[in-house]
């Protein structure tokens, strides 16, 4: 993505959402209900936007970024309850003609993609599945580190939307 849209996103790297725009966020506990949270929480943000007929292809990419910074971005021995503010955060954006789906998580190391001919045909080989379909649903996705006192990344998907 080019300088627009780095420049869009940079508060995020501060850990902060953006200014002179729509923006809504949401903690999400590490849990797999939260998956179920990011997408009530989406829906109700797209409604009140009056993007409710990118209902679909919005929320399937949030689940994936939701689920990809539980599954991946947690280690494994992280207590899931003990944390005292949860871990990982869903910020939607909306600019003229641009919504942004962001979803940080304390972990620093990027998402890995894989080509779709590496995907196993197997249904249960749901590793890499996930940014495929990111990809596939928005116009573009990317992920940056944090910036300053925040350890973690942002992983971000960006759906144009069209214009009065």
């Amino acid at each position: 993505m080019g300088t627009n849209g780095s420049t869009m996103l940079e508060p995020l790297r501060q850990g902060l959402p953006p200014l002179n725009l729509a923006a809504a966020s949401c903690a999400l506990p590490a849990r797999y209900e939260a998956v179920r949270e990011a997408r009530r929480f989406t829906r109700g943000t797209l409604d009140q936007w009056h993007l409710g007929e990118r209902f679909d292809d919005v929320c399937l990419v949030v689940s994936e970024l939701v689920t990809n910074a539980l599954r991946h971005a947690l280690p494994a021995n992280t207590p899931r309850l003990a944390a005292p503010e949860p871990p990982v955060r869903l910020h939607l954006m909306r600019w003229t003609g641009r919504l942004v789906c962001a979803v940080r998580d304390p972990s620093d190391e990027g998402p890995v993609t894989r080509e779709p001919e590496d995907l196993s045909e197997d249904c249960s080989a749901e590793s890499g599945r996930g940014l495929f379909l990111v990809d596939t649903f928005s116009d573009s996705w990317g992920w940056h580190p944090l910036a300053g006192a925040l350890s973690g990344k942002v992983v971000w998907a960006l759906f144009r939307l069209p214009q009065p």
